[in-house]
């Protein structure tokens, strides 16, 4: 029998709400070992039990749990927050082949006060967004199929992503899917509520939005020259 992951203890949310007011190297150190205890290991415990069932539906994309995993450390060396830790703890899923890694991917992060899962690419390479934005207009009734399922629409909305204000050089402006091909980004992405972290159903609430963007992550991974996939490490995915 598989096991389900009985969610985060309250002392997760505790540990983050402490962090947010006390975000220095000071107070983090000290209590490193309760981040390793309260959220880093049940997080991997949650991780492995998700490679579990995406076997069943997405078997390229099941990751080693310690993989997975996004550092707690942020990286200060850009933008004004200068503050050493995230307020988070994130994992993501990509397809198993090294050349692909860094692209397609599902993810999820969980906090004290938030739940997000996401799938699709975020702010590829110049030359991966190229063959990505080819694929659609090749293939947009595809996409519009699969975008459409009324599952897919009630779990995790409307296609989101940043975007150009005009179609992109090479591709016709009137092209039925320019909406699509003028994007930047490819995600799915939604918010559950955060009283689930602490609970058993956290898992299924996570996989269930994961089964039903399985079809839009595969069809963006077609898109996708594996030879080049190794140059390109996105937010999500890296």
């Amino acid at each position: 029998m598989a096991t389900v992951f009985p969610g985060f203890s309250v002392e997760m949310v505790r540990f983050f709400q402490k962090l947010k007011r006390n975000n220095r190297r000071e107070w983090f150190q000290p209590r490193k070992h309760l981040f390793d205890q309260h959220v880093k290991e049940p997080m991997l415990e949650l991780v492995a039990a998700i490679n579990a069932e995406l076997i069943k539906f997405a078997p390229a994309f099941v990751t080693d749990p310690q993989k997975a995993l996004f550092r707690i450390y942020r990286d200060t060396r850009f933008g004004g927050d200068k503050t050493p830790y995230k307020t988070r703890i994130a994992a993501s899923f990509s397809r198993r082949a090294a050349e692909h890694v860094g692209r397609t991917c599902f993810y999820f992060s969980v906090s004290d006060n938030e739940i997000e899962v996401v799938g699709g690419i975020y702010h590829p390479a110049p030359e991966t967004m190229l063959a990505v934005r080819t694929h659609i207009a090749e293939n947009h009734k595809e996409l519009r199929k699969i975008l459409a399922d009324r599952k897919t629409r009630r779990l995790m909305g409307d296609l989101q992503g940043a975007e150009l204000m005009r179609a992109p050089k090479g591709f016709d402006p009137a092209h039925p899917a320019v909406g699509f091909i003028k994007k930047k980004d490819w995600m799915l992405d939604t918010y559950l509520d955060a009283g689930l972290a602490t609970t058993p159903q956290l898992q299924r609430e996570i996989v269930d939005r994961f089964r039903v963007m399985a079809p839009f992550v595969e069809f963006l991974d077609r898109a996708i020259p594996a030879r080049k996939a190794a140059n390109d490490l996105l937010e999500y995915c890296s």
